[in-house]
């Protein structure tokens, strides 16, 4: 099940992003994805809304769609997780990514995947693939 999910979020590259600490607050983000730890990883400053809910609160959920008009191609995911400070280990991803952003000198994060439910039309209307971590 997993591999139809990393197909999808492999072809995109922005996601939306929800928080939630004094208030709910939600943000869009370019990714890179690690299929190792099955983790996005992102770039935002501690000083911006989303972040600071996260630090408070680090659970966070989310989106990836395919932005489309036409019904039978809709595809996309939703999926909840965690977010921390992005290990060193995957900061390489982000940067092969985006390039241009190592001289912005960004803080990372990395958002664990724990749950993740896929709609996909182009298997049938309606059609869903879920995931969940330790499953």
């Amino acid at each position: 099940m997993i591999e139809k999910i990393e197909s999808f979020i492999c072809q995109h590259h922005l996601l939306s992003l929800a928080t939630m600490g004094e208030r709910l607050w939600c943000c869009s983000m370019f990714y890179a994805y690690d299929p190792h730890s099955i983790s996005f990883v992102v770039a935002s400053e501690e000083t911006t809304e989303h972040m600071r809910n996260a630090l408070q609160n680090s659970h966070v959920a989310g989106t990836v769609a395919l932005e489309t008009k036409t019904v039978g191609k809709i595809q996309g995911i939703q999926f909840s997780g965690e977010i921390e400070a992005c290990p060193d280990t995957l900061k390489s991803l982000y940067f092969k990514a985006f390039p241009y952003a190592r001289v912005m000198n960004p803080t990372l994060w990395s958002i664990r995947l724990d749950d993740v439910k896929m709609t996909d039309n182009t298997l049938g209307f309606g059609k869903k693939i879920t995931w969940k971590r330790g499953l």
